[in-house]
């Protein structure tokens, strides 16, 4: 008996789960569940014991939904950007900041934060800011990096099916190209609204600094129950920095 065909026919939607009698021991003890693309079953009699688990194809109305925790937070604090934040007008600044880590400011939409001289990489959520995070374009303004907002999504950068998950903007910016998707987590720990993100794409992989190692590790193991393909990509420094064996590893690694 194919259990895992039988529970592939049950269609069930996003969030849903579905009790029914057991295929192998036929007590009604057997339950389906689909929690953003993870299918769930288990059959709880203690003499049978059946469970396992496949992921399953999400629809985009399910994949906005599962956006629905972080967009209510944000509806009930409505993001504002403050008039402080900017177009950069060829600020000197700015401009010599963003060539020194090759980043088109146009390209990518970065703002000038005038208030505290920094600049700002805007948090996009169907085609609307939401949120913001400012890099002190000094160094010394405390703290480097400031979150604007606080609706727990991740900086994104780049238009593709593959996601990158790195730790901050910059790096985000570097690799968002091709095929890839730069998904900035601003941190080295994985929030919720972090893996209702990635769940849209059929493979993430993990970039995080070469120091980060173990929770590099833990991320994967934490992405497996939302995205189907998980990869680890192991890093001799920082991707922002463009190694190139770093950079012909990650370009390599989807076709492995």
């Amino acid at each position: 008996m194919n259990i895992y065909n039988i529970v592939k026919e049950l269609d069930i939607a996003n969030g849903h789960t579905k009790r029914m009698s057991c295929p192998n021991c036929g007590k009604h003890t057997f339950t389906v569940t689909n929690n953003m693309g993870s299918l769930v079953w288990n059959c709880y009699r203690m003499t049978c014991g059946v469970k396992g688990g496949t992921r399953v194809h999400l629809s985009v109305d399910d994949i906005r939904a599962g956006f629905g925790n972080a967009q209510d937070f944000a509806e009930a604090t409505p993001f504002e950007v403050p008039t402080y934040i900017i177009p950069h007008r060829d600020n000197v600044y700015m401009n010599r900041w963003c060539d020194k880590w090759g980043l088109d400011i146009d390209e990518l939409g970065l703002l000038y934060d005038v208030k505290e001289s920094r600049v700002v990489f805007p948090v996009m959520h169907e085609g609307k800011m939401v949120d913001g995070t400012g890099r002190s374009l000094s160094g010394q303004r405390l703290p480097k990096w400031k979150r604007y907002g606080k609706s727990g999504l991740p900086y994104t950068a780049g238009c593709g099916k593959v996601a990158v998950v790195v730790e901050d903007c910059v790096s985000a910016a570097v690799v968002g190209y091709g095929n890839f998707v730069g998904v900035a987590i601003l941190g080295t720990s994985l929030q919720e609204s972090h893996k209702r993100y990635l769940a849209q794409f059929s493979t993430a992989i993990i970039a995080l600094d070469p120091d980060a190692l173990p929770k590099t590790l833990l991320m994967a193991k934490e992405l497996r129950g939302h995205v189907n393909d998980v990869r680890v990509l192991r890093l001799t420094d920082d991707l922002k920095y463009r190694n190139p064996t770093d950079m012909e590893n990650l370009n390599g690694i989807i076709t492995d």
